[in-house]
């Protein structure tokens, strides 16, 4: 089995309160990880290489009062076919 290690440097959350972060960071991480670990198939050189390497998730829309866990699983659904692009465009040169 490979293990791949994604470090986040840095989470910029834009217009969120700083109480709700943590909630945001933690449901993140734990949406990447099941979204990444469906996925498959990483190389972990690849993933190794395509660090320091800048992803934003975009403009996300929630509905009024939605917990911070859903914005951390919108968070991750849209940043992670983006990583999973990245390690195999980088694998492939």
């Amino acid at each position: 089995m490979t293990k791949v290690v994604l470090h986040i440097d840095r989470l910029v959350l834009a217009g969120v309160g700083w109480h709700d972060g943590q909630g945001v960071a933690d449901a993140l991480q734990a949406e990447l990880g099941r979204l990444l670990a469906l996925s498959g198939g990483f190389d972990a050189a690849a993933a190794t290489r395509a660090g320091g390497d800048r992803i934003d998730a975009g403009v996300l829309r929630l509905g009024a009062g939605a917990p911070p866990s859903a914005l951390g699983q919108a968070s991750a659904a849209a940043i992670a076919p983006r990583i999973a692009s990245t390690i195999a465009g980088r694998a492939g040169r």
